[in-house]
């Protein structure tokens, strides 16, 4: 097409700009620094004009190399993800992003049936706390915790992150149960320095609960409070629809009917370039298939 520049030239200029060097851009793209020279001599006889102007220890842009700079490098980017999503899409692998109480309580025990349904996909799934890149980190779908709003991804409602106090009969045959939340404040609480403490104390009518500072059994994850409450050994806060099996099992007790929120709850969450492969089509039903039943 006569409209559109050399592809190796737009490549060597983007380089150029962002390093405002030629010996930098060279050995990025793994070239000699006259090629550079070369490929961008070609670049500013197509624009007709100069696109740089030649300093002591590099290069500046000049107002038309400012102009394009931009539009160029998005350009790149663009084509950079269609092809990262091809290349995803033809592996048939898919890469969920997760953190490890929902992959323990809810993803592991289902994802089995994802894959008898679709044998034809490999699933990799990475335990991570971290709010990981969708449009850019390799991964093609996570399920988070939050208000469902982050810039530049689609997000499904999967199910909430209301939460209540657990424990197990055998740690409330040992200690007694509590007759009312205000009891509580004399029991051992995991993870006393959970932020959903305080809330579920003040949902419960308990003012002022100050147990941040107690001593008690402090773990990173619900999933491990959880299996610590189960051992006897406390109370914990958990959200039931991660946990029915313990508790339909009476492995752990629900304490009161009161159950508290933090405003966040699970979402399924996607960049909309991945919406369109098939892969990820067949998760996201399948994955709020699971959660509606």
């Amino acid at each position: 097409m006569a409209d559109l520049p050399p592809l190796g030239a737009v490549r060597v200029f983007d380089a150029v700009a962002r390093h405002g060097n030629f010996t930098k851009a060279a050995a990025e793209l793994n070239m000699t620094q006259s090629a550079v020279s070369y490929q961008i001599k070609l670049l500013e006889e197509f624009a007709g004009g100069p696109l740089f102007v030649r300093e002591a220890r590099g290069v500046s842009l000049t107002a038309v190399g400012r102009e394009l700079a931009p539009a160029i490098g998005q350009s790149l980017q663009g084509l950079a993800r269609a092809f990262r999503v091809t290349r995803a899409d033809s592996a048939n692998v898919l890469s969920i992003s997760t953190f490890q109480t929902v992959a323990n309580a809810w993803l592991a025990p289902r994802i089995g049936s994802f894959q008898i349904a679709h044998p034809e996909l490999a699933v990799r799934i990475d335990l991570s706390s971290e709010l990981v890149d969708l449009d850019g980190g390799g991964f093609d779908v996570a399920i988070r915790s939050g208000k469902g709003v982050w810039p530049g991804v689609t997000a499904h409602f999967l199910f909430d992150q209301s939460f209540t106090a657990v424990a197990s009969p055998l740690y409330l045959d040992r200690a007694g149960p509590p007759a009312t939340p205000q009891d509580l404040l004399a029991h051992r609480l995991i993870a006393p320095s959970d932020p959903w403490w305080p809330i579920w104390f003040e949902a419960a009518g308990v003012k002022d609960a100050a147990i941040s500072q107690r001593q008690g059994i402090d773990v990173e994850t619900q999933h491990t409070a959880a299996l610590v409450a189960a051992s006897g050994h406390g109370v914990a806060l958990v959200t039931p629809s991660l946990h029915k099996e313990a508790l339909q099992s009476g492995r752990l007790v629900q304490l009161f009917d009161v159950m508290a929120t933090s405003g966040n709850n699970y979402y399924l969450a996607y960049a909309p370039r991945t919406a369109r492969t098939r892969k990820l089509k067949l998760f996201r039903d399948w994955a709020l298939k699971e959660a509606g039943g």
